[in-house]
This record gives C-alpha cells, sequence and structure tokens, in this order.
C-alpha cells in the first residue's frame, strides 16, 4: 500500500508499515465459566464485548446462584487460544464480573438438557425409542397415542448420539439447552484458586 506525501518538490512514495502478524493457534471450542452481579445490562454487554471481537456464542446458559444477587453463565465460543485470552482478560475488567475462568483444559462437568418428542409409528418403534430411553437413563416425560416426550440430560457427546439414534423414527420437536459447566474441586478438597 502506497500513499504520495509533498507537493513543490515533486511526489514521494511512502509505503505503509506492515502489521505484525500474530501466530494463529489451534481453533477449538472454549467453555467460559463466568459469576456476575444480576443486573440490568450484564447479559449484554458480555455477549457485545464477545460480538465485538468476531465471534459467534455457540451456547450460552445463565441462572442464579444460591448467593442473592449474583448468577452464573457459561458461556461457549470457537476461537484460537490468543484472541480467547484476551476476551478473557476483557471480561474481568467488566463491572459486574466478578470471576472469569476458561475451563476448557481444566477439570471440569458439562451438562445439556434435552426434550424431544419422537414420532412413535409402530408397536415396534415403541419398544425401540422405549429401550434407547432405557439405556441413556433418559426419562418419558409425557405419552400420547403417536409419540414420546423424553428428557435425556447429559454431556454434548451424549444428546448428540441419541439425537442420531432416534432421528430415524422421526423427530416431531427437539430443544435443547446450552452447556452448563463446572470445575471439578482437586482430590483431597484443595481447590487451586
Amino acid at each position: 500500500m502506497a500513499d504520495t506525501v509533498g507537493r513543490d518538490e515533486g511526489l514521494k512514495v511512502v509505503t505503509a508499515p506492515k502489521f505484525r502478524k500474530l501466530p494463529k493457534g489451534e481453533v477449538k471450542k472454549h467453555v467460559i465459566d463466568l459469576l456476575v452481579q444480576n443486573e440490568h445490562g450484564v447479559l449484554a454487554r458480555i455477549v457485545t464485548l464477545i460480538a465485538g471481537k468476531g465471534y459467534n456464542i455457540e451456547s450460552l446458559s445463565v441462572g442464579e446462584t444460591h448467593e442473592k444477587g449474583l448468577s452464573r453463565m457459561t458461556i461457549v465460543v470457537e476461537g484460537d487460544e490468543h484472541v480467547i485470552e484476551q476476551v478473557v482478560k476483557q471480561l474481568r475488567r467488566l463491572i459486574n464480573t466478578i470471576k472469569v475462568r476458561d475451563l476448557t483444559d481444566l477439570p471440569h462437568i458439562e451438562r445439556e438438557l434435552l426434550l424431544v418428542k419422537v414420532n412413535l409409528g409402530s408397536q415396534r418403534a415403541r419398544e425401540e425409542v422405549f429401550r434407547l430411553v432405557q439405556i441413556f437413563g433418559a426419562k418419558i416425560l409425557d405419552v400420547s397415542h403417536g409419540s414420546y416426550t423424553i428428557e435425556l440430560v447429559g454431556d454434548g457427546e451424549t444428546v448428540d448420539h441419541f439425537i442420531e439414534l432416534v432421528k430415524p423414527f422421526g423427530i416431531k420437536e427437539l430443544i435443547r439447552t446450552g452447556k452448563v459447566a463446572m470445575k471439578r474441586d482437586l482430590a483431597g478438597g484443595k481447590d487451586e484458586e
């Protein structure tokens, strides 16, 4: 890129400085855990900060904690280490955030909730879906002549696998929550933080 400088003595060509490219790391899904004050606009500020970096939030779960006035958020974002590190640092600077952790490489527990209404065209289909419910430890919440409404709680992989197995029967309706995640305690009850 070039620009011209000068008037009377002729034109000089000045080249623009080259910006240093940062090495890109491995792009993967990161699970970010936040403890925030439960006040108006906190969610909007957090979402705007992440979207402003050009990243899509793949999953977002928010709920109150046992402590009055505090909420816990679990956000899943895909990105490389460098960008996620910057996002976490900026989240820590927000006034209403109390604690921010990237749980991706820490031992943690993840769960999702699935509600799915599955078609039951025949007695055999009814029996096969019932068997799948038992194998996965799911629950049948509602029964009608033509469908089961099933609840499954598990990690993302388990939920994906269950959906693939009931697809051939026909899914009438499906809803899935975002991930909720919690850091595991270390053996012996000691916490590193």
